[in-house]
């Protein structure tokens, strides 16, 4: 099993990285977020998970434990392999996901391509219980959920939009704080 890998980066496209170690180059699965830090030449460390099928050898990397561990609850999840976690993951931060799943929030869940309702509704029931009571954050999914839709009537991709939400300072608290600031990231393109 192959927990964790250091080496430089060979080639970066969205939700793959080739690293370079010892001479090897080894495709690793990551989210949209971790590709897009990435670049050619960087030396890179990450944790990783290795899911072997039958027909294939595949190596899941994150940039933090938390990420990772986060990555396996979901594996639990009756219906999810670990390209719909990794899509997941791919959504919002660890964090953010967490309180989604705390406050039974499908609908934002529901965002992630290939998670219908039901698939939804599992993930929840499976790790509402393990991962415990998050305190009242309600407010700030429904935010975040108002800034994508904003960002979206005005024309940005729901990538854009919640690429750009996750990048949105904590400090802005307020749907139009929010707004501005997603605005201000975006035309900093």
């Amino acid at each position: 099993m192959i927990s964790h890998i250091s080496g430089t980066a060979l080639h970066t496209e969205p939700g793959l990285i080739v690293i370079d170690v010892a001479g090897i180059g080894y495709g690793v699965h990551v989210a949209r977020d971790t590709a897009s830090k990435i670049k050619i030449g960087d030396t890179i460390s990450l944790w990783t998970h290795m899911a072997v099928r039958e027909t294939s050898m595949d190596l899941f990397g994150f940039a933090d434990r938390d990420e990772l561990a986060f990555f396996e609850m979901l594996l639990a999840v009756p219906g999810i392999g670990p390209k719909s976690a990794l899509a997941v993951l791919s959504l919002a931060s660890a964090e953010t996901l967490r309180r989604a799943i705390a406050e039974e929030n499908i609908t934002y869940l529901t965002k992630v391509s290939g998670i219908g309702k039901k698939t939804a509704e599992r993930i929840v029931v499976t790790l509402k219980d393990r991962l415990g009571s998050r305190g009242e954050m309600g407010g700030e999914l429904r935010e975040d959920a108002d800034v994508v839709e904003v960002l979206v009537s005005l024309g940005y991709s729901q990538t854009e939009a919640r690429d750009a939400v996750k990048k949105i300072d904590v400090s802005k608290i307020g749907t139009n704080e929010r707004i501005k600031e997603a605005l201000k990231i975006l035309g900093g393109r």
